[in-house]
């Protein structure tokens, strides 16, 4: 009976030793956000409740169209540039589309509607098209980006200056291809 009493107290400490842990990863400055829809495997829509500029002026309810840094999906409908992903890799426009939404599914697994996630910025925080560019870390601690590179529904995709977990997410993707997980499996 002491020795369950021991193991119960050993797990609640250790579930709560993780939890902090997880809570760790996600840093003040990152920007707390609620997503809104997925686009595609590495696009998302998200609602930021609230921003504050120069300590006066308070945005609410702000949308934005994120694009997560250092990973590519397939394209999950035809497009110009499903047609260039499909001419790269040798494959038929129908079977890039078809991974494509297989990677969406994984994302939209991860970020149901209404989730609340934490944007990381790195050193340019927007692109050409106007979308934010981040790093979306879950509640629990976890990278998306990560999780999804890793469990084989990405490609890497490095545009300096964004290169902070550049070398985390090219180990994650060999070793993906290297065990067959996600898109890897397909046939």
């Amino acid at each position: 009976m002491e020795i369950r009493k021991v193991l119960v107290i050993i797990f609640f400490c250790l579930i709560s030793f993780n939890q902090s842990f997880s809570k760790n990863l996600i840093k003040p400055d990152f920007v707390k956000a609620k997503v809104v829809r997925v686009i595609d495997g590495d696009t998302i829509v998200v609602l930021i409740p609230k921003v504050t500029f120069n300590n006066k002026k308070t945005l609410k309810n702000l949308r934005f169209t994120v694009r997560l840094i250092g990973i590519d999906t397939p394209e999950s409908r035809i497009n110009k540039r499903a047609k260039l992903q499909s001419k790269e890799s040798n494959k038929n426009i129908h079977e890039v589309v078809k991974l494509g939404k297989l990677a969406k599914k994984f994302t939209q697994k991860l970020l149901p509607k209404g989730k609340t996630i934490f944007l990381e910025f790195d050193v340019e925080p927007q692109d050409r098209y106007g979308r934010l560019l981040s790093y979306v870390w879950l509640p629990e601690g976890k990278m998306l980006n990560a999780v999804i590179i890793c469990e084989g529904y990405a490609y890497p995709l490095t545009v300096p200056p964004n290169v902070k977990y550049e070398k985390l997410f090219r180990k994650c993707f060999k070793k993906a291809r290297k065990e067959q997980r996600g898109l890897w499996r397909v046939k």
